[in-house]
């Protein structure tokens, strides 16, 4: 029996391996971390004493990917967010705050409500997201829309730059409107948020470990994958630390590790090169009753807050800017910003910084167009990743349709090898 070994056990590799398994093919997968998840993964802090996130990693309801994933592993009621489409806000240099409320249908009359509206706009404002959808892959979104105004500043600049982790004025307005053409455009019930609950570990990673196991697959974690051997015409075998995994006929390889490991693992792999970092921030603290889920933050140095019932996170995209700046130094701007939102005392509480200093690749048009396709021309060997030409920028949506996508290939592949 042929087997599929995937190398790589974050979300890319966790849901190729579950698709595989659903379809009844042999899998192996190898992490060389000691757990799975990647960079969506959870682990206990012995600071705040608690389960964390590394990140805070946001879906939306129409995450078709997503969801198909969660209910193949059993867990699709592991996401928390609010039944209709709301996102709060707040200025903590005015003291301004407003909810953005849009209706469930594609059908934007809400755009028509000042009460369900960005303030200080008008509908016509939002005729920018229609210009998005259909610029082309070369232009940058400071080319085909204002980047400046109510409706830039209070909504499209924090929502884009939290989707493409890049500053939305050089990113790729391609990718912007992939997003739009996917949530927005679609009305409310494609995007109500939603957050992993309790933790990303117990919604992503335990489900899909438990369910693989329970299909027969084989799962290697703490076994780096150190090179992969290849002849003229296929890869012949995986090279682990102190042992050789041949590759026999019909045998396929996945790789969903990060670019930077692809691009020294496989020859000639067209791969991005220049990264954004994400900075996360978890203060053990209980959050004020009636507080929303999720709050943007508009003239602070925190972007999003995010609400638990035994913390309160803070994630900012795009940080290159501050990812250097001490660690105490980061927990006190942003506890600032927390107690100004939802007024709380400003002593600093027990608190850890997270940083991703390579998070995603960085979403402009040039970095866009050196994502490669998920064939190599090896046919035994596939390449997976929210790095790789999804169509998406780097989100969890896309690391798992690249997954699938994979998947698919090779499942039809040794359909027409039998």
């Amino acid at each position: 029996m042929s087997t599929v070994f995937v190398v790589g056990a974050g979300l890319a590799g966790l849901s190729a391996a579950v698709l595989l398994a659903e379809k009844g093919a042999h899998v192996e997968l190898i992490e060389g971390a000691p757990q799975a998840g990647g960079r969506c993964r959870s682990y206990f802090d012995p600071v705040l004493e608690q389960v964390i996130d590394n990140g805070n990693h946001l879906v939306l309801s129409g995450n078709q990917g997503v969801y198909a994933y969660l209910r193949t592993v059993g867990a699709e009621a592991s996401l928390a967010g609010p039944g209709r489409a709301e996102f709060d806000f707040a200025d903590v240099r005015t003291g301004a705050r407003w909810k953005i409320r849009p209706n469930e249908s594609a059908l934007a009359w809400w755009l028509l409500s000042p009460s369900r509206r960005v303030p200080d706009t008008v509908p016509s404002d939002y005729l920018a997201l229609a210009r998005l959808v259909m610029a082309g892959s070369e232009k940058r979104i400071g080319e085909v829309i204002a980047c400046s105004g109510a409706l830039w500043d209070r909504l499209l600049r924090p929502f884009l730059l939290a989707v493409l982790n890049t500053e939305p004025k050089i990113a790729s307005a391609s990718l912007a409107g992939a997003v739009i053409r996917e949530s927005l455009a679609k009305g409310g019930r494609a995007y109500r948020p939603r957050i992993a609950y309790p933790n990303l570990a117990a919604a992503f990673v335990e489900p899909a470990l438990e369910y693989l196991k329970r299909k027969g697959a084989t799962i290697r974690l703490s076994q780096r994958v150190r090179a992969i051997t290849f002849d003229d015409s296929s890869a012949r075998a995986l090279l682990l630390p102190d042992s050789e995994l041949p590759l026999a006929s019909g045998d396929t390889v996945i790789l969903a590790v990060p670019p930077w490991v692809a691009s020294e693992m496989v020859p000639g792999t067209l791969a991005p090169t220049q990264f954004c970092a994400i900075v996360n921030a978890h203060f053990r603290a209980n959050p004020p009753a009636g507080t929303p889920l999720m709050t943007g933050v508009i003239g602070g140095t925190a972007e999003w807050i995010f609400a638990f019932p035994d913390r309160i996170s803070i994630t900012v995209s795009g940080a290159d800017a501050i990812a250097d700046k001490e660690r105490e130094e980061l927990a006190r701007l942003f506890w600032s910003d927390v107690a100004k939102v939802f007024n709380l005392p400003p002593t600093l509480p027990p608190w850890q910084i997270v940083k991703e200093r390579r998070a995603t690749f960085a979403a402009t048009p040039e970095q866009n167009a050196l994502r490669p396709k998920t064939a190599t021309r090896w046919p035994n060997l596939l390449l997976a990743g929210d790095w790789t030409d999804t169509g998406l920028p780097a989100t969890i949506e896309g690391a798992v349709r690249s997954g699938h996508k994979a998947a698919r290939l090779s499942l039809s592949r040794v359909s027409s090898s039998q």
